[in-house]
């Protein structure tokens, strides 16, 4: 029996949902965005640079901006995503 696998980039998003304490539309959000994860610590350093917004509402905003609604319409969750790969995967190897 394989170990389910999840994919790189995928990991990225995980962990950066945890360190940022991010929902999983607000990870969607900045996927459809096309936001860099690894770049999220600059923008998340509110505290040093108050002027900045925290990044769940950065993201939020930019969403609202970008789409003009408040939340994602067809919400795919990262841990569905994550079990879709991983089915396509034991399927095709």
């Amino acid at each position: 029996m394989a170990k389910e696998r999840i994919p790189e980039k995928l990991k990225v998003w995980i962990d950066a949902r945890k360190r940022f304490h991010l929902s999983h539309a607000q990870v969607q959000m900045a996927r459809e965005l096309g936001l860099n994860p690894k770049k999220f610590g600059k923008l998340a350093n509110h505290k040093q640079e108050p002027w900045k917004m925290p990044l769940p509402h950065f993201i939020e905003h930019l969403y609202r901006k970008q789409f003009g609604r408040e939340r994602p319409a067809g919400q795919s969750l990262l841990p569905t995503t994550i079990d879709s790969i991983i089915d396509s995967q034991a399927s095709s190897g």
